[in-house]
Formats: C-alpha cells, sequence, structure tokens
C-alpha cells in the first residue's frame, strides 16, 4: 500500500475526494523539509523546488490501494510529473512518501504558494473539473487529459456562471426537478457530446416519459462588433467555418464580430476586449452590453455575451488578423454604417450574432454618436 504526500491542489479535501473517487478521505497534515512551493507562473497549480532553508507544507495520504494511485496518476501525470521517494514528517514520526515532482525546467516559479487564495479563487473550477476529467479514466491516457484540461476547465467555468435569470414570465422550476437517469460523453473531444436520460416535469402536472437526447457540451463566449461612433462604421472578422461547411453551405466562409472563449478567470467583458486587440489589433474605448443569451438552446449549453465595442476605426487598420497560435486565419472589413445594414437586405448576414448586434446597433446609433 503506498503512501504519498502532497504540496499542491491536493492539499483541498473537496478536491481529492474527488480524485480518489471515495468520501473516506484521511489527511495527515505532514512537512517535506528542503523544499519551497511556489505558483507555476502563469498557471492556477503550484510547483515545487529544492531549497535548503524552505520547509514545503502538505498532507499525506497513507495505504493508498493501487486501484486509488492510478486514480492520482491519471489526474497528474500527464502534466509532466514524475513520482519520488522522500521522506516527510508528520505528527513527529518519519514516514517514507511519493512526490509528484514536476520534471526540470517545466515550471517557472513564481509567487510562494497560497493554499486559500487557491481555494478561493480556483477550487469551485477545479473541483467540478476534476468530475469530468476523472469520467475520462481508462479511456484516455493521461497525456491525452492534459491536452483536454483548458476545454474541461473552461466547460466547468461556463457551468459554475449558469445562475439563470428571473422567471416572472416563464415556469420557476428549478433544474432539481429534472430526474436525471443517465449521462454519458459519448465524444469527448475538443467539445464534449453528452448523451442523456432523463425525465422532467410537464406542464399539466406529471411527469414526462425517459427521453433520450444528446447535448453538445461548449463554452461560453463573448462577441463584439466594434463601432465608431465618429466615423459610423464598424468592422467585422472573415472567417471558415464548420458550421456552414457541414451544413453543405456553397460558400462556407463569414461575415461576423469578434469573438472569443470566456477562459476561466475571465469576464466576458475581459474577454470582449482580450479578442479584439488578438483578432483586430484594436483597443476599445468602451463596451455596450447588447444581450446574454443561449445560441441554440434545444441542443447546445453554447451561451453567448454579446457586445457593441466602442472604437477608433481609421482606414488603415490592419487586412488581416487573428493568432497564428491558435490557426486563426481571420480577413478583416471596414463597413460604413449604411453598408452593414445593407448586409441584412441581402442576406450576406446570416448568422444570429452579427444579425442581433447590427439592429441593436440601429436602435442606439444615435445615442452612441451624440456621446462621442
Amino acid at each position: 500500500m503506498a503512501a504519498l504526500f502532497f504540496y499542491g491542489t491536493l492539499r483541498d479535501a473537496a478536491l481529492m475526494r474527488v480524485v480518489l473517487g471515495t468520501d473516506d478521505v484521511p489527511l495527515l497534515e505532514a512537512v517535506l523539509p528542503g523544499y519551497g512551493v511556489y505558483w507555476a507562473e502563469g498557471q492556477i497549480f503550484p510547483t515545487i523546488e529544492p531549497q535548503a532553508d524552505a520547509v514545503a507544507t502538505g498532507v499525506l495520504l497513507a495505504d493508498l490501494s493501487p486501484e486509488q494511485v492510478a486514480r492520482l496518476d491519471f489526474y497528474e501525470g500527464g502534466f509532466g510529473y514524475d513520482l519520488r521517494e522522500v521522506q516527510v514528517t508528520a505528527a513527529d514520526a518519519t514516514y517514507s512518501a511519493l512526490v509528484y515532482f514536476p520534471r526540470p525546467g517545466l515550471w517557472r516559479r513564481g509567487a510562494p504558494f497560497d493554499l486559500a487564495a487557491w481555494q478561493a479563487e480556483c477550487g469551485p473550477i477545479s473541483r467540478l473539473a476534476a468530475v469530468e476529467a476523472l469520467e475520462y479514466l481508462g479511456r484516455f491516457s493521461a497525456q491525452e487529459l492534459a491536452w483536454r484540461m483548458p476545454m474541461i476547465r473552461a466547460r466547468a467555468a461556463s457551468r459554475l456562471a449558469a445562475t439563470g435569470v428571473p422567471a416572472k414570465v416563464r415556469s420557476d422550476k428549478g433544474r432539481d426537478t429534472v430526474q436525471e437517469i443517465s449521462s454519458d460523453a459519448s465524444h469527448a473531444g475538443f467539445f464534449v457530446t453528452r448523451v442523456l436520460e432523463l425525465r422532467h416535469p410537464t406542464f399539466n402536472g406529471g411527469i414526462s416519459d425517459t427521453l433520450r437526447r444528446e447535448v453538445f457540451v461548449a463554452t461560453d463566449a463573448a462577441l463584439v462588433l466594434p463601432y465608431d461612433p465618429v466615423r459610423d462604421r464598424v468592422l467585422m472578422v472573415e472567417q471558415f467555418r464548420l458550421g456552414p461547411y457541414g451544413r453543405g453551405d456553397p460558400r462556407p466562409w463569414m461575415l461576423e464580430p469578434v469573438a472569443g472563449r470566456v477562459d476561466p478567470g475571465e469576464s466576458p467583458e475581459q474577454t470582449a476586449h482580450r479578442e479584439c486587440m488578438e483578432e483586430a489589433g484594436i483597443t476599445l474605448n468602451g463596451l455596450e452590453k447588447i444581450a446574454g443569451y443561449y445560441c441554440t438552446p434545444g441542443y447546445s449549453t453554447e451561451y453567448f455575451h454579446s457586445f457593441i465595442g466602442l472604437a477608433d476605426l481609421p482606414d488603415d487598420l490592419p487586412r488581416l488578423g487573428g493568432l497564428e497560435s491558435e490557426a486563426e486565419d481571420i480577413r478583416l472589413h471596414l463597413l460604413d454604417f449604411d453598408a452593414a445594414m445593407g448586409l441584412m437586405d441581402t442576406s450576406e448576414a446570416d448568422n444570429g450574432p452579427l444579425i442581433l448586434s447590427l439592429m441593436w446597433l440601429s436602435q442606439n446609433r444615435e445615442r452612441l454618436r451624440a456621446a462621442a
């Protein structure tokens, strides 16, 4: 039976319960002399390194079964960690234990790690992400899981952001009234498709038959149509889109607002500013919120936060944009207001976010111009 010492996020008992798959997690406070624990620079977890005058605070988990070690290896192993044996002190006794050490040069050290700060800022997302991650044990390798973790965390962040809206007209029944029978990730790549079996309350006071449905599990996204109220023009991006291509559309390149995934820890407003810089190279002067909405609620979890972005849009903007690191191939278009509105008459504006943004702009244009 193995004993492991944990110096980082798995000191959080709730996360450890998810990873081990049991509520029986007897964590023993322990220390590892000669090591310091620091935030891994740019990451939401810590790293550990030798330091003669330091002591790493952590927890010891003894008598782990091979199955539990396998779960831990799956969760930790894909991030470039190797198990090494050390001597730790707990309850005035010395124990031999294994520790997940990062490979040399893997992470750069930041500030000293603060578990309480991690629990407050990253704990809820990390615990929820671990629930999905451990579903894939035996299905993917630890390395494949590590590749998927950014999107797993983004889905967890979107789930936590789903706080609901008022129910003055529609039903105020909660999701706790739905009887979920099963949930299986039938496909898990960059995106996930889940097969659900459930029953839900009906409007006549009964309960539905068991339904078997697929749901496309995506993330929240921010969409922003940059508008220059002085020059009275908008900026749109054009790029190849798989949705039209998959439908058989003979012209699968689309005109759209600037858009991007809301990363964990970001607000939709922060995403809007970041994406305008990444995709179009422009700095916004301000944001006007249009709406938050489900784009295709019949089968997708994707939730859009739409904005008008106030910006200076001169003639000499670059005509190509996007990040090579994200394989983005984007062309930028500057259109006068009347020309942009004409896209709806010709049906060249044929996606919901662009149409919604143009309609909102037409209703608020005079106010925005008067304030410029």
